[in-house]
């Protein structure tokens, strides 16, 4: 290995110098900056970078990325996602990104330290929950694999522990409740349906707004999740009577605005008006549909209705929660549920499919009338045996056959 110095020009009249080492491992070259001017610094830092090269935990293309500032890493890093993630994942990559740029930006990846990054996460957590910043410390993590810099801080930094929260289950009252309140206003309706199909497939409000007409075969009373967050939420389901009804309606709303295409999302995007006599909604009307685009949700409406069900609250996504806590009750194998659903682990069927109290309370109730039938029966068994026992003995007397 070999140090030498080189000197920048920073500024007019100034001058940076700093130690670089060069060395070969295995036939690969690697020419790596110490960040430093001190000699005895740069010498115990190359020495490192050697070691890392010989466990295979450095690149050349690595410590080229590594010497980017945070701004620069986290565009070639969303540049790579695209081929990798869906839009909507990649949009959601790049919004957590937003207060690590703010925080790290013009820091180069080979300066960032853990404990940079305990700071970081310390001043997130006054803001927002820990389910937030992990997911920005998994951004983070990710961009430091890309720079082979993460086996460096991953000792310090440990995902913050999260609230064990579980989807809520409706009880068969409040379930009625919920799409009775649905049904009852026009404007409501998109937010019915989807609820419906939600109730009925234990698909995710994302998926549903993804689905387009390719997607769902009215013959076979089938659709097809094509994707999805993995290979797992990949799949095929067979639609209920409720669910299949759902569709058709869509169906015959789509056809009032003109031919229906494959690539048409069922969900399509519309502009809605009302006509309003006082604060009530007398004529409610769909402009502007645009089957080409996907609808954008349905999160106001969602809010009143589940207001006036008397479930404020109420997340979309418990509705999946709720399906697959029916099926769970109603004696669907794990492995059903699992191929329904999508879930790709016993962990995160555990989550979703806690049997509602009631239903716990039903077989303990049923255990316990089971112990007292059998009880009964054995007590029932043990006196007929003790009087027939009896009998025998009073008719061997009467016999003369007993002393």
């Amino acid at each position: 290995m070999k140090l030498y110095k080189q000197v920048k020009k920073s500024a007019p009249g100034y001058k940076t110098a700093a130690w670089w080492a060069d060395f070969s491992i295995n036939g690969q070259r690697f020419r790596i900056s110490t960040d430093t001017a001190n000699k005895t610094e740069a010498n115990t830092l190359a020495k490192k970078k050697e070691s890392q090269a010989n466990d295979g935990k450095l690149s050349a293309s690595s410590q080229s990325f590594a010497r980017l500032t945070f701004t620069e890493a986290s565009l070639k890093y969303i540049l790579s996602r695209k081929l990798e993630l869906e839009p909507s994942s990649l949009r959601k990559e790049k919004q957590l990104l937003v207060q690590l740029k703010a925080f790290f930006g013009p820091t180069r990846l080979n300066r960032i330290t853990s404990e940079q990054i305990l700071n970081y996460r310390e001043r997130r957590a006054t803001t927002c929950g820990p389910s937030l910043v992990n997911m920005e410390t998994g951004v983070l993590r990710r961009i430091f694999k890309r720079a082979k810099l993460w086996h460096a801080v991953a000792d310090d930094i440990k995902p913050l522990k999260e609230p064990e929260t579980i989807g809520r289950a409706l009880s068969p009252d409040q379930k009625s409740a919920l799409l009775e309140a649905a049904a009852l206003k026009p404007e409501w309706e998109t937010a019915f349906f989807a609820a419906q199909i939600a109730l009925n497939t234990t698909m995710c409000g994302g998926e549903v707004k993804g689905l387009h007409w390719a997607d769902i075969d009215l013959l076979n009373d089938t659709l097809t999740i094509r994707k999805g967050k993995t290979r797992a939420r990949e799949r095929v389901i067979p639609l209920t009577p409720p669910a299949l009804e759902v569709f058709i309606q869509l169906r015959k709303r789509a056809e009032m605005f003109g031919s229906v295409n494959s690539d048409h999302y069922v969900f399509a995007r519309f502009k809605s008006v009302g006509r309003f006599h006082g604060k009530e909604i007398v004529e409610h009307r769909m402009l502007q549909f645009d089957p080409t685009k996907p609808l954008g949700g349905w999160r106001k409406a969602w809010s009143k209705l589940t207001a006036k069900a008397g479930l404020p609250g109420l997340r979309f996504h418990d509705l999946r929660h709720h399906c697959i806590t029916e099926m769970g009750e109603n004696g669907v194998p794990e492995q059903t549920i699992k191929a329904i659903a999508g879930h790709v682990s016993q962990r995160m069927l555990d989550r979703y499919s806690h049997h509602r109290l009631e239903a716990k309370r039903r077989a303990l109730e049923g255990l316990s009338a089971r112990v007292n039938t059998c009880g009964t029966s054995e007590q029932s068994e043990h006196v007929n045996t003790m009087n027939s026992e009896h009998e025998r003995e009073h008719s061997e007397r009467s016999l003369g056959l007993t002393n």
